[in-house]
């Protein structure tokens, strides 16, 4: 994992990067007062495909917020010098929950996008309130799994309450389905079965105000799917880009299933538990001082720890050099982690 900070509008984004540069990039844009590390369990399975760049947006994730007045749209500004300032061509974006409407947004304003991902796409007319928000958020937050609960709370206590309350109601007003007109990219519209946020009837309408959707629907996901359910919805996204999914009408909501990734801790050997939980404190540390350094090497050590149980190869080199940084305690436990 590579951690960098690009200036924007007074402050900065941070962007989480693995793989070579070169080709074809995915860009991954979390949801409101969320990090990136929603994505810790998606991006590995992606770059077997490309690189990808998952963003940390101003006022999120121990970023600096933006001074004055914040919109939408002015995240849109912020992920579109991402895009220009690393020179990307023709990146995948890939946006969560409120990330949808941002990415939605820059497709919109740049037509050479061709390739859009929107997972849980927020927020149908009939919820645009914050107590129907609210409600609906909590209903889906039952079928989270703890991990994705651990991540909620620890980000948005380090979005803090001020600025999370600045930028809902932008969230909650922003007319996505106004938008979808404008992108001319091919989207894949993705929703957890048991996301109470992101009705069924919902994602159909908003498929069908985009020029080209495709509908998919997760056995047992809820709002961050993407995490609990990373390996369907890497996937999904793959072969999509790669245009391999069948198109059978926006009226078609195909369901998928995944039963590969773990997501216990029990899963993992004492060696990768430890590795595990060591890491998740390191980051947070990371964040709140804004230590860069220290980021990456607890991002590495993740995703060192979490590698094998996702079925993705890690060079043992790579793997020793991560532990003795983050664990060097545990250097001589030769087992595979």
């Amino acid at each position: 994992m590579r951690v960098d900070r690009i200036a924007v509008d007074g402050t900065h984004v941070r962007v989480s990067s693995i793989g070579a540069p070169g080709d074809r990039a995915f860009v991954l844009v979390a949801g409101l007062g969320i990090a990136s590390t929603y994505y810790e369990r998606l991006a590995p399975h992606l770059n077997e495909n490309g690189p990808v760049h998952a963003l940390d947006l101003p006022g999120f994730a121990g970023v600096p917020r933006f001074r004055g007045g914040v919109s939408i749209e002015r995240y849109a500004d912020a992920v579109e010098k991402v895009i220009d300032d690393l020179r990307l061509h023709d990146p995948v974006l890939i946006g969560h929950s409120m990330g949808t409407q941002v990415v939605t947004e820059v497709a919109a304003r740049r037509p050479e996008i061709s390739d859009l991902v929107l997972i849980s796409p927020v927020l149908d007319p009939a919820a645009r309130t914050v107590p129907k928000a609210a409600l609906r958020f909590l209903r889906s937050a039952v079928h989270e799994p703890s991990a994705v609960r651990w991540h909620a709370v620890t980000a948005y206590a380090l979005c803090g309450w001020h600025w999370f309350r600045k930028v809902l109601p932008k969230m909650i007003a922003y007319p996505i389905e106004d938008r979808a007109g404008d992108v001319q990219a091919h989207t894949l519209v993705v929703r957890g079965e048991h996301d109470a946020l992101v009705p069924r009837a919902w994602v159909r309408r908003l498929a069908r105000a985009l020029p080209y959707a495709v509908l998919r629907e997760v056995a047992d996901g809820a709002h961050s799917v993407m995490h609990a359910q990373a390996d369907a919805v890497a996937q999904l996204a793959v072969a999509h880009v790669e245009g391999r999914l069948p198109d059978r009408g926006v009226s078609s909501l195909q369901r998928v299933r995944d039963d590969s990734t773990a997501s216990d801790l029990d899963r993992l050997s004492v060696t990768d538990r430890w590795l595990v939980v060591k890491s998740r404190f390191m980051e947070l540390a990371g964040m709140a001082k804004g230590d860069d350094e220290q980021l990456e090497a607890a991002k590495s050590a993740h995703a060192v720890a979490m590698a094998d149980n996702d079925r993705i190869p890690v060079d043992p080199e790579q793997r020793e050099a991560v532990v003795e940084t983050v664990a060097p305690e545990r250097r001589g436990d030769r087992r595979p982690f």
